[in-house]
C-alpha cells in the first residue's frame, strides 16, 4: 500500500488552517465544516475534500510535488476520524455555547495535527497500532485496498 505524505501534510496544514481562523472569527460553523470534511474523508476517503483540491489543483500544476512512501494509509485514515469525532463534539459544544469545552476540543485537533505536520508523529496513528496489538482493528469497508488491475 502507498501513501502520499504530502497530501497528508497538505490536509494537516489545511486542518489546522481552517480550524485557527474558524477560532479568530468565532466560526462555529466552520469548525462544523471541517468536521464534515474529516468525517467525508474517512468514510469515502477519495472524496475527501483536501485531499481532492491537492490531486486536482496543486499537484498538477507542480506546486505540491507528489511524496509517495510505502505505507498503511488505515492509520492515517483512523486519525482523521478521531479527528472528525473531536470537531463534532467541539462545534455542538459551541453551538450549546459551552465555548471552552468547543474551542479546547478543536484545539486539541489543531495541536495534534501540528505536531504530525511538524513533528511526524501522528497520535491517531499510535492510538490505531496501540488497538491493534489490543486485538482491536478499527477499520471501514472503504479504507480496504482496491483489487489489483491484471
Amino acid at each position: 500500500m502507498k501513501v502520499d505524505l504530502t497530501a497528508l501534510k497538505f490536509n494537516q496544514a489545511s486542518i489546522i488552517t481552517l480550524l485557527v481562523l474558524a477560532f479568530l472569527l468565532d466560526a462555529p460553523w466552520l469548525v462544523a465544516l471541517v468536521a464534515a470534511v474529516m468525517g467525508i474523508g474517512t468514510l469515502w476517503p477519495e472524496a475527501g475534500l483536501f485531499k481532492q483540491i491537492y490531486a486536482r489543483a496543486l499537484k498538477p500544476t507542480g506546486l505540491l510535488k507528489a511524496h509517495v512512501i510505502d505505507d498503511d494509509p488505515r492509520p492515517h485514515l483512523f486519525a482523521q476520524g478521531v479527528g472528525g469525532i473531536f470537531l463534532v463534539l467541539s462545534a455542538a459544544a459551541l453551538w450549546l455555547g459551552l465555548s471552552v469545552l468547543g474551542w479546547t476540543l478543536a484545539g486539541i485537533v489543531i495541536a495534534l495535527a501540528a505536531i504530525n505536520l511538524l513533528l511526524g508523529f501522528c497520535m491517531g496513528c499510535f492510538l490505531y497500532y496501540q488497538l491493534g496489538r489490543a486485538g482491536v482493528k478499527p477499520g471501514l469497508p472503504s479504507w480496504q485496498p482496491a483489487p489489483a488491475k491484471e
